[in-house]
């Protein structure tokens, strides 16, 4: 869960960063203004925090054939766990690293507070956004035509993880739809199962849940903020989920848990919905279900729809007061377009790449042996093309996550419902955005 993040800047100048930089519809009017992107003289020494695994061995790499810019990196728990409030520390201090790694979800939040550079005028951004999946980019671009505030690094298609030994042992078929994903879970119920573990915490997937269906929590233009979290769609899936929960065909462990591995590990729950970076969770937290498993679309609302959902996702932003914006995007543009790049992070680091090259990579296109064989990567190749390009997060999420969360909880026990949180986070998210001097549109 995210720790909720204050308001550095006064309201009024907050306000006013908001609805410059974040405005929807990519008219291009107002976006913050860029970086001034002027190549230094002689030699550069970049400062880069990021939490990803192997990290330095992939920096080495840039700095073995870039003497003029060299990274320094150096890493720390992940955003969510404190790194984002450390990077507001600094930028308050006048002492931050140029680059930090911010989850998509996060960079509005960044925005209004004033703590990201516009790196539209750097470097080769510009030339480079045709290499990115385009709703990838629309998460940095934050709605502007003529602002970039990161550059993708990673996404988190969403897919169906399933033990196809067990659907196949008992005849089940695969549900392709959430409608038969409801008849798959009573008969896997009725053999004493659970069809899925649903989690009370990871609203961010709930929120890619939202995604697929068309659901819309946030918009933002000139006149300010909406907060849409109990929009119709929001509502479907808030429904849908809460029946799978009255009726026990779903199992409510807290994920992340020795109890929720033990789950996936014992057979008791036989599938989840998840992104790609999924795939090493499961192989991790159930080792003895190797060779069980395989992964096919995330289940459609209507017969023969082809959307999916995206859950997580990191940017690598220039974090404001960086003296070398040039060279600081030179290199987060390497690290996330360049081949050895992006191979040494998937071998390194599993992480999936926002390129759509990236998504083609020869590390990717093997076999899995924990998934008997099958090129999973394949079907989350195909769920990166499904994904919606326009939904929006809000500039409060951390509180956002926080609020729904404490609701879901509350469902799971018999104390309310899933649309009852949703309604209490938008309330409290409006609230939020008011107390901070955010304009919200009623």
């Amino acid at each position: 869960m995210k720790h909720r993040i204050l308001a550095a800047t006064s309201g009024v100048a907050l306000s006013a960063l908001l609805l410059a930089g974040c405005a929807g519809g990519g008219s291009g009017d107002g976006a913050a203004a860029a970086a001034d992107c002027v190549p230094a003289d002689g030699q550069v020494t970049l400062e880069f925090t990021s939490w990803i695994p192997g990290i330095e061995k992939v920096v080495d790499m840039w700095n073995a054939e870039n003497p003029d810019i060299q990274v320094k990196v150096q890493t720390g728990p992940n955003g969510n766990s404190g790194t984002y409030q450390n990077f507001f520390n600094q930028i308050a201090a006048g002492n931050a690293p140029d680059l930090g790694q911010i989850e998509y979800d996060a960079l509005p939040n960044f925005l209004v507070q004033d703590g990201i550079e516009n790196i539209a005028g750097c470097a080769d951004v510009v030339a480079a956004k045709d290499q990115f999946v385009p709703w990838a980019w629309n998460q940095v671009a934050l709605g502007q035509d003529d602002a970039v505030y990161g550059i993708p690094q990673d996404i988190g298609p969403m897919a169906l993880f399933y033990r196809k030994d067990l659907f196949e042992k008992n005849g089940i078929a695969i549900p392709t739809t959430w409608d038969e994903y409801t008849e798959a879970a009573k008969k896997i119920r009725a053999l004493g199962g659970y069809i899925t573990n649903f989690s009370q915490s990871d609203i961010n997937q709930f929120a890619g849940f939202v995604w697929q269906a068309g659901g819309q929590w946030f918009g933002n233009d000139s006149e300010g903020w909406t907060v849409s979290l109990t929009d119709p769609a929001s509502t479907k899936v808030a429904d849908y989920w809460q029946s799978l929960i009255d009726q026990d065909l779903v199992s409510t462990y807290p994920a992340w848990t020795d109890e929720w591995n033990n789950a996936y590990n014992s057979s008791q729950v036989w599938t989840w919905n998840s992104a790609v970076w999924g795939a090493n969770s499961i192989s991790s937290g159930a080792p003895d279900t190797a060779g069980g498993w395989a992964v096919s679309d995330l289940p459609q609302w209507s017969a023969g729809e082809n959307v999916a959902g995206n859950w997580g996702g990191s940017s690598i932003a220039v974090l404001k007061g960086s003296e070398h914006p040039y060279e600081a995007t030179k290199f987060a543009l390497w690290l996330n377009t360049s081949e050895e790049a992006l191979t040494a992070l998937n071998e390194e680091a599993n992480l999936y790449p926002a390129t759509t090259e990236g998504l083609k990579l020869p590390s990717l296109a093997n076999g899995v042996d924990f998934y008997g064989g099958q090129k999973i990567y394949d079907v989350f190749a195909k769920a990166a093309t499904e994904v919606n390009p326009d939904f929006v997060w809000g500039p409060t999420m951390t509180k956002t996550y926080a609020d729904v969360s404490d609701g879901f909880k509350a469902a799971v026990s018999g104390s309310g419902t899933l649309a009852d949180a949703l309604q209490k986070g938008q309330d409290s998210t409006i609230s939020t955005l008011e107390s901070q001097s955010i304009p919200v549109k009623k």
